[in-house]
C-alpha cells in the first residue's frame, strides 16, 4: 500500500474568531532551551546562509541561530559571541574531526550554550556515538540533533540524549537528495509523526515557501522552524553579490553540493542564484508581523493557540 502525505502547500488553516483588538497585541516569543527568543523561526546553519557576522546580527536581535560546522574555530567562534554578551550556538558533525574540536573547546574552559549535530540522516550509529559523547562532556549545553524524518529515528534521538530534534530530510530548495537517492518525505507529514513521538521540542527543517508555512509548521507542533532560502540574498546574510547583465544576486547552495564540499563526492545539493533583496531588518518585521496575524486568526494572544487550529488538505 501507498501511503499518501502532505507538505506544506497541500494544506490551509482554519480560521477562529479573533479575540484580539489589534494583531499587535500577539505575543511571537518562543523559550527554546536556556532562552527566549522573538520569533520561532531562525535561518539554516549553511555557509551561503550565515556567517559569524550573520549570527552575531541575529543573536543582538534577539532571535536564535546556529553557525554552521564549515571551516569553522568553534573555539574561536564561541569565545567571541560570549565574550560579547551574547549565546554561542555552533555546529559539529560526526567525524574524527569534531572530536578534536570539541576536545579544543573542552581544554579552553568554553561551552556553547547551544550545539547542533548536523548530519544528512542523524539516524545512524556514529550520531548516537558523537550525541553521547558530547552530552558527557558538555552536560550544560542545549543539543539539538538532526535531521531525521520518522517517528522512530525522533524517539531514538530522544533516548541517546538529545535535548531538541531537528525534522526533515530533503526538503530544501538546494536539496537534491530526493533527485539522487529517491529518498524524502512531504514536511506537513514528518512534521507531525516526530511531534507526536518525543516530549522534546521539534525543529521544522525544510520546505518554507510562502510566509504562512511557519505558521503550517508550528500548527503540526514544531517548537521552532528552520529556512534557508528565505533568508539568503540579504546584506545581512552570507556570501557576495553577484552582478549579471545589471541584476544583483546572491549565490545560495547546499551543504552537500559540490559547492560547499570543494569537490564533486557524494553530492547532494546544488547551487542557485538568489535576487539580491537589500537589508534584512525589513524580513524580519515582516515575517514577525505575519506570524502575529497568524496568531489572531488561530483566535489567540500567543504561539499556544497555534495547536489548537484546525488544518484542511486542498485538492488540486
Amino acid at each position: 500500500m501507498i501511503q499518501t502525505e502532505l507538505n506544506y502547500g497541500d494544506v490551509y488553516l482554519v480560521p477562529k474568531k479573533t479575540m484580539v483588538d489589534s494583531r499587535k497585541e500577539c505575543d511571537t516569543s518562543v523559550q527554546f532551551g536556556p532562552r527566549r527568543f522573538v520569533m520561532p523561526v531562525y535561518p539554516s546553519n549553511m555557509k551561503s546562509v550565515v556567517s559569524a557576522e550573520t549570527c552575531e546580527y541575529f543573536a543582538r536581535q534577539g532571535w536564535f541561530y546556529t553557525m554552521h560546522r564549515f571551516n569553522v574555530d568553534a573555539v574561536e567562534f564561541t569565545r567571541d559571541m560570549q565574550a560579547k554578551g551574547l549565546f554561542a550556538s555552533i555546529s559539529v558533525g560526526v567525524n574524527e574531526d569534531t572530536i578534536e574540536q570539541l576536545d579544543a573547546l573542552k581544554a579552553a574552559g568554553l561551552e556553547p550554550e547551544y550545539m547542533t549535530l548536523d548530519v544528512a540522516n542523524a539516524w545512524c550509529v556514529k550520531a548516537e556515538r558523537m550525541i553521547k559523547h558530547i552530552k558527557k562532556h558538555f552536560p550544560k549545553t542545549f543539543l539539538i540533533g538532526g535531521n531525521v524524518a520518522t517517528a522512530e529515528a525522533a524517539r531514538d534521538l530522544e533516548a541517546w540524549g538529545c535535548d531538541a530534534i531537528k525534522a526533515g530530510i530533503a526538503g530544501g530548495r538546494v536539496c537534491i537528495t530526493k533527485n539522487k537517492t529517491g529518498f524524502h518525505r512531504p514536511m506537513i507529514s514528518t512534521v507531525r509523526d516526530c511531534v507526536g513521538a518525543v516530549k522534546i521540542p521539534v525543529i521544522a527543517d525544510g520546505g518554507i515557501v510562502e510566509h504562512g508555512d511557519i505558521a503550517k509548521a508550528l500548527v503540526c507542533g514544531a517548537k521552532m522552524v528552520m529556512a534557508g532560502s528565505l533568508f539568503a540574498g540579504y546584506d545581512e546574510s552570507a556570501g557576495d553579490i553577484v552582478e549579471i547583465s545589471g541584476k544583483h544576486y546572491k549565490e545560495y547552495f547546499g551543504s552537500a553540493s559540490q559547492f560547499n564540499k570543494g569537490a564533486y563526492v557524494n553530492v547532494e545539493g546544488k547551487k542557485i542564484l538568489v535576487e539580491y533583496k537589500g537589508s534584512i531588518p525589513k524580513l524580519l518585521r515582516e515575517l514577525q508581523e505575519d506570524l502575529q496575524s497568524s496568531v489572531s486568526y488561530a483566535g489567540g494572544s500567543t504561539l499556544s493557540a497555534l495547536r489548537e487550529v484546525e488544518m484542511i488538505q486542498v485538492y488540486r
